[in-house]
């Protein structure tokens, strides 16, 4: 998300859709996901203008988890914990 790479650095790319391949994800779903990261950082009193940069990032993140029509694997990875 335009971070530092540390973390891909050290574990590998972290194949985010994938890990989360074994929950249908419907838009409906990644949309209330979406609305309930806004109104966390609301609550944390995020400001409107950082949470639009939010918005901007998490947005098609949400759209691009979404897998209930898509014919993918469903058992979890084998290597879901990071050592």
């Amino acid at each position: 998300m335009g971070g530092e790479s540390r973390y891909t650095d050290l574990y590998g790319h972290p194949r985010l859709r994938r890990r989360h391949f074994p929950f249908v994800i419907t838009e409906k779903l990644a949309g209330l996901w979406l609305r309930h990261m806004i109104e966390s950082f609301r609550y944390c009193g995020i400001g409107e203008q950082e949470l639009a940069e939010v918005v901007a990032i998490f947005g098609p993140m949400a759209k691009h988890m979404v897998n209930a029509n898509d014919n993918v694997p469903r058992e979890p990875l084998a290597d879901t914990w990071l050592d």
